[in-house]
């Protein structure tokens, strides 16, 4: 009978895009600010000036993690303020950060009661996860209208 090996683990960095309904992740084996800096040049991909597009504000709401706070990741934030706008919310404050609202439902209704064979699969089921929450989550909220008597 296989024995389990070692515990693996991936990290999840992630931001909510409301105006699209859509959440973006960032997985890494680590949780370094070279992964959060990793993650901002996915928005920068995303929600970047480019020359024809539409420049709309951007708001990222960041928790005071120390991955947040070290010098590459400020750097980081600062090349990016022509279009980035920070929103630092109070540490040890997670019930005012949206995003962890969808963390749950992505580890709850999505991620729960698997195996994985190792962390390349846990990392592919997360993005499938994450593909599957947003297509649920793009939907109108009120696109099945049903009159109830």
């Amino acid at each position: 009978m296989p024995a389990p090996g070692q515990a693996a683990k991936v990290a999840m960095m992630g931001s909510l895009d409301w105006g699209g309904r859509k959440l973006v992740v960032h997985t890494s084996r680590s949780k370094r600010s070279a992964d959060f800096i990793a993650h901002l040049e996915q928005l920068d991909r995303r929600y970047g000036p480019r020359p024809g597009r539409r420049r709309r504000p951007v708001v990222l709401a960041l928790d005071n993690g120390p991955v947040h706070l070290s010098r590459a990741s400020r750097a980081a934030l600062a090349t990016r303020e022509h279009w980035l706008a920070v929103e630092w919310l109070p540490k040890y404050a997670p019930e005012l950060n949206d995003i962890e609202i969808v963390w749950g439902q992505l580890k709850a209704n999505h991620l729960a009661h698997q195996t994985f064979a190792d962390a390349n699969d846990l990392e592919l089921s997360i993005h499938a996860a994450v593909a599957q929450l947003n297509r649920e989550r793009s939907r109108l909220p009120l696109g099945k209208l049903r009159i109830s008597a």
